[in-house]
């Protein structure tokens, strides 16, 4: 069972800190596009059949930058805010469906909370559209490819050199 799956039962009531891993295949992610552990430092404080939680998800992604085309493996952490209650208190079945369908609304069964969707959408949401490898990427050069990160080459004018604004 994945880290970011709490076990209730070993939760005392009131708040406390856990530290949890995961691989990337525990979170349904790209083992490819996410190398090494995915971390979480979660504040998780019980009372009762509510529970909350608030930390963050720490892993690295490894990207292609989308001007020069080489990989790169920025260290992303991102803020994980779940609030959960116990399925079946009172509340109808299709209300549980709205309230979950809020990113920050979660429902568990008394015996355990997973947290692994929300993990993975935090960090799916942080990676940038269009990365880039360095703020001020240089690219490649239009006509044979070299990467202009590493030198110039004969086809491109020292003014286009400059960095590109997307």
């Amino acid at each position: 069972m994945s880290g970011f799956v709490l076990d209730l039962a070993t939760l005392r009531p009131g708040a406390e800190w856990l530290e949890v891993e995961a691989g990337a295949r525990e979170l349904d992610l790209s083992e490819e596009q996410w190398p090494g552990p995915i971390r979480g430092r979660l504040r998780v404080d019980r009372t009762g059949d509510r529970v909350t939680v608030h930390g963050t998800v720490s892993a690295t992604a490894r990207l292609e930058c989308v001007r020069c085309l080489e990989r790169f493996d920025p260290a992303l952490e991102v803020p994980l805010d779940v609030f959960a209650d116990r399925s079946g208190t009172g509340r109808h079945p299709e209300d549980e469906e709205v309230l979950e369908r809020d990113h920050e609304m979660a429902f568990h069964d008394g015996r355990n909370l997973d947290l692994r969707d929300f993990a993975r959408e935090a960090l799916l949401l942080e990676v940038p559209i269009t990365p880039r490898c360095r703020e001020d990427c240089r690219g490649l050069c239009p006509q044979c490819g070299a990467n202009l990160n590493e030198g110039s080459c004969p086809h491109v004018s020292v003014a286009a050199h400059a960095p590109h604004h997307d």
